[in-house]
């Protein structure tokens, strides 16, 4: 089997997933980031549904730097929990290393008012 990049985030995202499970009163926050985008979703596992989601392509943060839309990103989607009743939430980092624009997004979101 051939590593590369991926395909090792992936092998890290399947375990942490093993362990990080959302629920109703604590859904998930999970992160996805390509090279130019990142998203978030907080998701409820035990329906399957996304409660409320922001990414780095909505309109206002389309001119900002990387590092700075991902931290607005995590701002917007603690606003949008907020409204959706959500102020606790498991972190899901998806196989990414906590750091750079993972930790910005985490860190808007902690900003914004959810705890995790």
């Amino acid at each position: 089997m051939a590593v590369n990049t991926e395909s090792a985030r992936q092998r890290r995202h399947r375990r942490i997933r093993g362990k990080v499970v959302g629920s109703a009163d604590r859904p998930r926050l999970c992160v996805s980031r390509s090279n130019k985008r990142i998203y978030a979703q907080l998701i409820d596992d035990a329906r399957g549904h996304t409660l409320a989601a922001a990414g780095s392509h909505e309109g206002d943060l389309k001119g900002m730097g990387k590092g700075v839309a991902a931290a607005e990103v995590g701002k917007l989607l603690a606003e949008r929990a907020k409204a959706a009743g959500v102020a606790r939430v498991v972190f899901d980092r998806g196989g990414y290393k906590y750091h750079g624009r993972v930790k910005a997004l985490a860190d808007g979101a902690r900003e914004g008012g959810l705890e995790f």
